[in-house]
């Protein structure tokens, strides 16, 4: 059977880059999150208190917040204004676990002051979702029919998803300022302060890995649409 992709070095150039820089950055956010995880809070102050007292301090009222199963699936939800934390996120009183849900409750204060790039990350998903499941299937038809027209519509379809990258960059970066700055107005030690920035930028560089890495893609596949134009 035929693969388009089969002789093409920059395809498969691109395909390991992803996979190393992609496993490198998991890696990196793991290894952070599980020595932040090993230094206690003083007080055994855990997770969802400090989510909590976040909320209430930056007069965020009407978020719910429960316990989710599965490590690192913590997450808020502005469709319902909830914030989800894993279960060793919300019971654990370590500098990783106040890093993570500070961080989760930088995104509720984001929606609650209606944060511009929030707003457009929110109001993107739908079209993200659509394009996600279609650029694919399109591009693949373009080249085995020979119709230019359909590789710069799935290039199109998949700058979608690389906006959608793009904007969750500044999203993220805020929410984790967010979080750093409240940690520190509560008075913690340097050594926690010093944790949870270690844990959080771990955890970004992980959004630019991915933002970079699509960028990279949309090159690729306007590279390619314009190679068989």
């Amino acid at each position: 059977m035929y693969f388009p992709f089969s002789y093409d070095g920059w395809y498969w150039l691109l395909i390991i880059a992803s996979l190393v820089l992609g496993g490198l950055g998991q890696l990196f956010i793991n290894m952070q999150y599980k020595k932040w995880s090993e230094v206690p809070l003083p007080g055994g102050i855990t997770g969802a208190d400090l989510a909590r007292k976040m909320l209430q301090t930056s007069g965020v009222d009407g978020v719910g917040i429960r316990e989710i199963p599965g490590d690192l699936t913590d997450h808020f939800d502005p469709r319902d204004n909830s914030l989800s934390l894993s279960s060793s996120n919300f019971q654990g009183a370590s500098v990783a676990s106040a890093a993570v849900a500070c961080h989760e409750a930088g995104h509720a204060v984001q929606t609650a002051r209606h944060y511009i790039p929030g707003i457009l990350r929110t109001a993107i998903v739908p079209v993200v979702n659509f394009a996600s499941s279609m650029w694919m299937l399109i591009l693949l038809a373009g080249m085995v029919l020979g119709l230019t027209g359909l590789l710069y519509l799935a290039v199109i379809l998949f700058a979608a998803s690389v906006i959608f990258q793009l904007v969750t960059l500044p999203v993220e970066f805020n929410a984790s300022r967010r979080a750093i700055g409240f940690i520190k107005e509560e008075g913690f030690s340097s050594e926690v302060v010093k944790g949870s920035k270690s844990v959080l930028t771990a955890a970004a560089l992980t959004y630019v890995i991915a933002a970079l890495l699509s960028v990279l893609q949309l090159l690729y596949y306007l590279g390619l649409a314009n190679r068989r134009s």
